[in-house]
């Protein structure tokens, strides 16, 4: 380790490399440091002397990074994680700790999920400040570059799943919460209970109506569509919504079918005049899993988190969070 070039070299400018890689743009850098545009470029002209690149070209839309700084950009976030740790108390006191936790989760998981952890959180540790968002297709890489702390999303225990527990992107650890059912919600006095009682309820039936779904992460099929595809089937997705009340609303005033996580179910019914049928054929179950980076492993701050949560959802579902989180390492 050459520790005299280190030495030389002004960690600020990494801060703000790393803040021009995530705006590109010299004008809002600034903004966001609080500095003058004359002096980011000053900086700016420092960091490419001193790393012997020029970092950034300018365009009609604003700074394109060069590949070095885009080969930067992939270690910065840990690496700027990992100072930022150094700076932290030595263990983590929570009825006396102000620190901010951020979370990304799935809409299911606002009413299932943290109601149940969020009192625990605040009653032990009551100067915390929680900011949560919803569920994207960038959440991922938001945990990868640091931007949210953890992340809470549903799963399909299926091959044909595009996001896999098994083979999570690099750095990315999880802990299985508990394993849900899909099943059918409808409304008060539709048909299909008739049929239900009857003994008919079944997957030719199940297709034969017309479905309300939810738009999750840009796309309109879920992993039971795809599922439904292999086997030749496919039901009739006559209406799209983007949220989980949006579609158990719909489901209430019309006759189309909404197919969603038992545990949203149970939620629904009680706001809604809705019943839960069950789904009439064999599907695998859902996995809710509470995600973080490996960074973040050993901090006894993100470590009293995870236990709460678990502790929290292992009383509610009766399931024993898994004990080992899967850890893909660098």
């Amino acid at each position: 380790m050459h520790l005299d070039k280190l030495a030389r070299l002004d960690l600020n400018l990494l801060v703000i490399l790393q803040v021009l890689l995530e705006e590109q743009s010299v004008t809002r850098a600034a903004a966001r440091l609080n500095v003058s545009q004359s002096a980011l470029s000053k900086s700016l002209s420092r960091l490419r002397e001193t790393l012997g690149d020029p970092l950034f070209s300018r365009t009609a839309h604003g700074l394109k990074p060069s590949a070095h700084a885009l080969m930067l950009g992939q270690k910065l976030p840990r690496l700027l994680q990992e100072v930022y740790q150094l700076t932290l108390p030595p263990g983590f006191d929570p009825a006396s700790s102000n620190r901010s936790f951020s979370f990304a989760m799935v809409e299911s998981a606002y009413e299932t999920l943290i109601p149940g952890f969020i009192g625990p959180l605040l009653a032990q540790a009551p100067n915390l400040r929680i900011n949560s968002y919803m569920w994207s297709e960038k959440s991922i890489s938001d945990l990868q570059l640091g931007q949210i702390d953890f992340g809470i999303d549903g799963i399909d225990l299926q091959p044909q799943s595009n996001f896999h527990i098994d083979n999570l992107p690099e750095g990315i650890c999880h802990q299985t919460l508990f394993t849900d059912s899909q099943v059918c919600l409808v409304r008060q006095g539709h048909p299909l209970l008739a049929l239900h009682q009857a003994g008919a309820w079944n997957i030719d039936a199940y297709l034969e109506v017309q479905h309300v779904q939810v738009r999750c992460e840009g796309s309109d099929w879920w992993a039971l569509d795809y599922h439904l595809a292999e086997m030749g089937r496919q039901r009739s997705l006559c209406t799209t919504v983007p949220d989980f009340y949006g579609a158990a609303s719909v489901c209430a005033h019309t006759d189309l079918v909404f197919t969603l996580p038992e545990s949203f179910a149970r939620h629904a019914i009680k706001l809604y005049p809705l019943v839960i049928l069950p789904l009439p054929f064999d599907f695998i179950p859902l996995a809710y899993v509470l995600l973080w980076h490996q960074r973040n492993n050993a901090d006894p701050g993100h470590q009293w988190i995870r236990d709460i949560i678990c502790q929290s959802v292992s009383g509610a579902f009766g399931q024993p969070a898994t004990p080992t989180a899967g850890l893909n390492s660098d």
